[in-house]
């Protein structure tokens, strides 16, 4: 009885937000001529514009909306371009032979013109608006969105839209660029803001948090007080979102080109633990730890790289990142059970990748290339003979070097850099060049290697064939 009482409670209440919220859109509506803003056609891409016209043609409504108006507005080249419409999906299908319907929570249209793809999305609808339909609108028990195929008007669409700066609309009809919610203002102003009742919006989708800390790394803007309150508080909700999912969102936030700050805001607003579990109890109070100083300096380079156009691979940031983890797992293992350190290393990135898979589905393809990163720190040291030459035939060699040099930068170690700077040397060296570092190197003596003990056998019974 208490739980029906709660229940109705909650959506009275949310309806009378929804109508407040509606009412606030409309006394913030505003319509900015082609004259007062920078947006061209002819930085849009010719499939998207393609679109909206045949929409507009067949009596739809039809805007640009999201990112794609945010960018454009501040300078930039989008990414992509989306489309919101009054036309449904299937109405959009049958506009367009080369579309396809996706998505269960949100039913989209891609309309598809070879690798670019313009994603049609329906004006949403308020979900409060028809409790009794379960088929198109349902939520968890803690709040969050699991379904939500409600329609509704351009005005309810703005309203449902994450953050201000992400509900312009951009019209080819006109050339003019609608506001409903203050977006314009907060645009110029450099705030990230949420629109609507922030907790709710958060428990809604819990990665909205996630999306706030990244337009602000990427963009330069600050997150509204409102807007950032709640997120420390709220952060835990982050386990409730698919592992797969997350590990989509976590290569958006530190492979864009803006993972430092990004890395730096997920710290500060307690993120970075729910999406990391195994790296966070390694923090320490100063930040200084070898671990620490890598993650920065690996994501500082990864920025780097990205902003020059060359290529990245989530596989060599995730060995970096739970490279140390990895160290101390490893450590235990041997300590506790007797094993050989090789293979105690060999358990240690076992349960190192499986935990932190738990929280982000790391597909394997990925964390097969951990692994051999991995491995291969243990073989840097040993170049004796034809050791040097056939480590650097394997595929990961370069990726497994870079860590090293990492490693040697980050623990100032006098061994590792030099190691580190044999390596270096090495591989760019002509044969016999080679040839003679690695003479040099026989004549040093080897490290001696340590045997395990064979293992002692329990006495045989009497009795016991």
């Amino acid at each position: 009885m208490f739980t029906r009482v709660a229940n109705f409670c909650r959506k009275v209440l949310s309806r009378e937000e929804s109508m407040a919220e509606e009412a606030i859109a409309q006394t913030h509506m505003s319509v900015i001529p082609r004259e007062q803003h920078n947006i061209s056609r002819k930085d849009i891409s010719e499939n998207a514009l393609k679109v909206l016209y045949r929409l507009n043609k067949a009596g739809y409504e039809a805007y640009l909306v999201g990112g794609g108006v945010r960018d454009l507005l501040l300078g930039k080249k989008p990414k992509d371009f989306d489309v919101t419409t009054s036309a449904t999906p299937e109405q959009v299908r049958k506009l367009f032979r080369n579309c396809r319907l996706v998505g269960r929570r949100f039913r989209l249209a891609h309309v598809m013109f070879g690798p670019e793809i313009i994603e049609v999305a329906t004006f949403r609808g308020h979900h409060e608006g028809n409790p009794a339909d379960r088929t198109t609108s349902q939520r968890g028990q803690n709040g969050m969105l699991l379904r939500d195929n409600i329609f509704g008007s351009i005005e309810e669409d703005a309203q449902r839209r994450d953050f201000t700066i992400n509900s312009l609309y951009y019209s080819v009809a006109d050339f003019t660029v609608r506001d409903y919610v203050g977006g314009m203002q907060d645009l110029k102003a450099g705030l990230i803001r949420l629109i609507g009742t922030p907790e709710t919006r958060y428990r809604e989708d819990p990665v909205r948090m996630l999306r706030a800390v990244r337009f602000a790394a990427k963009l330069n803007m600050r997150i509204s007080p409102e807007t950032g309150e709640p997120i420390p508080r709220l952060a835990t909700l982050i386990n409730d979102v698919p592992p797969a999912r997350l590990f989509e969102e976590a290569l958006k936030l530190l492979q864009a080109g803006y993972g430092f700050e990004t890395y730096n805001l997920l710290r500060e607003y307690s993120l970075f633990q729910p999406l990391f579990p195994t790296i966070t109890r390694y923090f320490t109070e100063n930040g200084d730890s070898p671990m620490e100083r890598i993650i920065a300096q690996v994501l500082k380079n990864t920025d780097t790289r990205i902003h020059n156009d060359m290529r990245v691979n989530p596989a060599f940031l995730f060995a970096a990142m739970f490279w140390y983890p990895l160290l101390e797992t490893a450590q235990k293992i041997a300590q506790e059970s007797g094993l050989a350190y090789y293979d105690a290393f060999a358990l240690a990135a076992n349960d190192v990748l499986d935990e932190g898979c738990r929280t982000l589905a790391i597909p394997k393809r990925i964390t097969t290339l951990v692994r051999d990163i991995w491995q291969l720190q243990l073989r840097m040291s040993r170049r004796q003979g034809k050791r040097a030459w056939k480590l650097m035939e394997h595929p990961k060699f370069r990726a497994a070097f870079d860590l090293l040099s990492l490693r040697a930068e980050v623990e100032k170690n006098q061994e590792l850099q030099r190691l580190a700077q044999w390596w270096g040397e090495f591989q760019v060296s002509a044969p016999p060049e080679q040839k003679g570092m690695l003479t040099s190197l026989d004549e040093e003596p080897e490290p001696r290697r340590r045997h395990r003990r064979p293992r002692k056998r329990a006495p045989r019974r009497e009795g016991t064939a």
